[in-house]
């Protein structure tokens, strides 16, 4: 029997990857926002106008291009993505994005946008009250804004107009189960994991991202063996990564990841040029000595500080975890940290893909 250590590393075959044949489908639209407050397009957007006769003249009026000039439309691209399986009348999530040059979003409404496939075709209509995660107001010259309101979403905007099923694909007598994250590893365990639930040959792992799985079956029962198997415990391989987002300061590394021996010298100068800037104000004023100006003087001040937590640090072979805990303990702060890692990744004594976000 397997340890509880080694059952809590196990993942479903399901979470692992997909099989082939199954996947999402992309929708894209173009429609027209109402309902601004004064923040859509300008006249300069003569796609807005353009926009906006198209629509007056399905719905029986006829505007001429000089007659529109409010700023309470914007023209917008409209993004969805339609899943796998998808019946008429089911709804799916709308991104509306702006094409123009408006300023805001916020409080408009999405008219009838068709959301078309990569073959052209209709597969859904969105329509609704648009809701915007931030915010632009503007008055005097002065501007407060947060995140992005020149774009919004529509949850459950969108219905479905036809019917779509993915089929899993089965050619030559077999299933083609892609992995999310290409290993070798990975894809030799799943075909024994397999193969000992089903019998010897059953699977074989093609290469890093696919592993074949035989089928016998007809079209109508490929769901039902697929159901068989997709439950199958198997323990991946961790790729030995760290993922560092410099924004944020935010550092996540495996536990298995290992550095070899190495030393660390941190510490810093830090260099500080302050200026300050002093008018002289003479007296007169002009009209009485037009020829007299203010004179102004910069003063500059040079601050030299260095570290006083300047510490070295040598560690054995161990993981990034230990050494991260210890420079914690040192209370040397996260960008540091972050500098750090690199330098051992350079130095050659970190074995591990360094991703920085």
């Amino acid at each position: 029997m397997a340890s509880p250590e080694a059952l809590a590393q196990q993942v479903p075959l399901k979470g692992l990857g997909r099989f082939g044949g199954w996947r999402d489908n992309a929708l894209v639209g173009y429609g027209l926002v109402t309902g601004l407050s004064g923040s859509g397009d300008t006249r300069r957007s003569g796609v807005t106008r353009q926009a906006m006769r198209n629509i007056l003249s399905r719905l029986g009026t006829n505007v001429a291009d000089d007659q529109i000039s409010s700023r309470n439309v914007a023209v917008v691209m409209v993004t969805a993505v339609l899943p796998p399986s998808a019946n008429v009348g089911d709804h799916i999530d709308v991104t509306v994005s702006s094409v123009g040059d408006a300023r805001s979003l916020a409080g408009g409404t999405l008219i009838m946008t068709p959301l078309l496939g990569p073959d052209q075709r209709t597969y859904a209509l969105a329509q609704g009250q648009l809701v915007v995660g931030g915010y632009r107001f503007e008055s005097e010259l002065n501007q407060q804004q947060r995140n992005y309101p020149t774009t919004a979403v529509l949850p459950g905007g969108a219905t479905i107009e036809t019917a779509v099923e993915s089929r899993v694909a089965a050619g030559d007598g077999e299933l083609s189960f892609l992995l999310t994250n290409p290993s070798f590893s990975t894809a030799q365990r799943i075909a024994e994991q397999i193969n000992g639930r089903l019998g010897a040959n059953a699977a074989k792992a093609r290469n890093a991202d696919e592993v074949r799985i035989r089928f016998a079956g007809g079209s109508g029962e490929v769901a039902p063996f697929i159901a068989t198997i997709e439950n199958i415990l198997v323990e991946p391989d961790l790729q030995p990564r760290i993922v560092i987002n410099e924004r944020t300061g935010t550092v996540v590394a495996g536990r298995d990841v290992m550095i070899s021996s190495v030393v660390i010298a941190q510490g810093d100068i830090k260099v500080t040029v302050t200026a300050e800037n002093i008018a002289s104000q003479p007296s007169f004023i002009s009209g009485f000595a037009s020829d007299v100006r203010s004179l102004v003087v910069t003063n500059t001040k040079l601050d030299v500080e260095q570290g006083s937590a300047d510490a070295s640090f040598r560690f054995p072979n161990t993981s990034v975890a230990d050494l991260v805990q210890a420079l914690t303990r040192a209370r040397v702060d996260t960008r540091r940290t972050i500098s750090i890692l690199q330098a051992i990744k350079a130095a050659g004594a970190l074995h591990a893909e360094i991703i920085v976000q």
